[in-house]
């Protein structure tokens, strides 16, 4: 008999850890490949880890509720045949030659030497995932040092996120102690920044205390660290989609029929979202530091409600590519998998813009946070029968047209007011010189 070991698959380039949300096996369970055998959380997405191989589960390393660092092995697989063909099939280490090993291990030893390590768990009752144990280590923060951080993670735990904050505010304090005698303007540009402390809010006997779910604790956090990022901004216009509606109503059978999906209004305005970021390229792009980043590829985040009430972005890519067909097979199916908890990883990383319908729950407008790194999101208000002006060559008349207000937010520090609202009245255009008589 071999034993193999199922390890924590590595889930996009910015996830580090996951949570164990459930095992689904228990220890003396037959799994068939493929089969899934535990349900893990991360701060991006829900996912699942199938095993590689068919046998018997043997040994389960961590509980629910467990962090587990990317690469860890969660749980060890008996199968049959021989011990070493199972390791030269999985385990990379096994072609390193015997001298890149030894020196591997004078590494290993001389950081053992020298770092204080940290136990999983302190003294205080804290859980320390082995993520944050190997930062804390490397830049030497001592366990009474860590145990002073706020952990924006469930039950409290320090996430990667809280300990990497806490070390740029550190060194950032220690650079300006550094600085005694500052110049006068230095002073006077100096801005300081302060944390208003939480007010205690009282619990009467009639009032129902509601544990924040884990989404919901990370979406908070992400909207904060927006704000105290970025320059909000916001711009709004008022667009004219009648020809838009009666172009849908007219076509939305046979596009039924013929392509299996069903039409509605979000793969149309996201197309010209994609066509007009296209003209506006400097809307596309990200902020590292004091360095933009222009980006290539035009990645669509479509804003989707959750049934428990949370928010999740499921993310198209190279939406500027897609005709209407596929912009509507890809809206519909992201949507669909995001209420039914389906999406992957992957799915909802790298959108360089986001579009969020607030009009799908009766808001006309709205003023979206922008989700982070990116520097613009749009918000698509209802669509309203309203009296307007008709403008002729006979003059003007009054009638009734089908209006949506847009919301434009953007970052201030890098889209100006004339990019901004330049961009939404691009929009404006395309949209209100739709073919009501085109096909699809």
């Amino acid at each position: 008999m071999a034993r193999f070991e199922l390890k924590l698959p590595k889930m996009g380039e910015s996830v580090a850890e996951a949570t164990i949300t459930s095992w689904l096996k228990e220890v003396g369970d037959i799994v068939e490949l493929d089969e899934t055998v535990v349900e893990i959380a991360t701060d991006k997405v829900d996912s699942e880890v199938p095993s590689e191989v068919t046998g018997t589960l043997i040994e389960v390393l961590f509980q629910k509720d467990d962090v587990v660092a990317v690469g860890e092995i969660i749980a060890v697989i008996e199968v049959e045949g021989e011990e070493a063909s199972i390791e030269d099939a999985t385990d990379n280490d096994a072609n390193l030659s015997d001298e890149l090993l030894a020196v591997e291990k004078t590494i290993e030893k001389a950081v053992e030497t020298v770092s204080i390590p940290i136990e999983k768990t302190s003294d205080s009752g804290k859980f320390y995932s082995p993520l944050v144990r190997n930062i804390a280590q490397t830049e030497g923060i001592s366990i009474s040092e860590l145990e002073t951080i706020t952990g924006s993670g469930k039950e409290g735990r320090v996430t990667k996120v809280d300990i990497l904050s806490y070390l740029e505010t550190r060194n950032t304090t220690a650079q300006s102690i550094s600085n005694l005698i500052p110049s006068k303007n230095e002073i006077s540009n100096q801005v300081y920044e302060t944390t208003p402390k939480a007010v205690p809010v009282s619990v009467n006997g009639g009032d129902e205390i509601i544990e924040m779910s884990r989404m919901g604790k990370m979406i908070s956090k992400h909207m904060i660290d927006s704000i105290q990022t970025s320059a909000h901004v916001q711009s709004f216009i008022e667009i004219d989609v009648t020809n838009v509606v009666k172009w849908r109503a007219r076509v939305k059978d046979a596009f039924l029929k013929r392509e299996g999906a069903k039409l509605t209004f979000t793969p149309i305005f996201m197309q010209a979202i994609a066509t007009t970021i296209k003209k506006y390229p400097l809307i596309n792009i990200a902020i590292d530091g004091d360095t933009i980043i222009k980006k290539k590829h035009i990645n669509l985040g479509m804003a989707a409600a959750l049934p428990d009430g949370n928010l999740i972005v499921p993310v198209i890519k190279n939406a500027d590519q897609l005709n209407l067909v596929g912009m509507t097979k890809a809206v519909n199916d992201l949507a669909n998998r995001a209420r039914n908890n389906a999406l992957k990883p992957d799915e909802i990383q790298n959108g360089t813009y986001t579009v969020t319908n607030v009009g799908g729950f009766g808001s006309v407008m709205g003023t979206p946070i922008i989700n982070q790194p990116q520097v613009a999101i749009l918000a698509l208000g209802a669509i309203r029968k309203v009296p307007a002006v008709i403008e002729t060559s006979e003059g003007d008349f009054i009638g009734i047209r089908q209006k949506m207000f847009v919301s434009h937010s953007y970052d201030h520090r890098v889209v100006n007011g004339a990019l901004g609202g330049l961009f939404i009245k691009t929009l404006k255009d395309i949209i209100e010189a739709w073919d009501v008589h085109q096909d699809f």
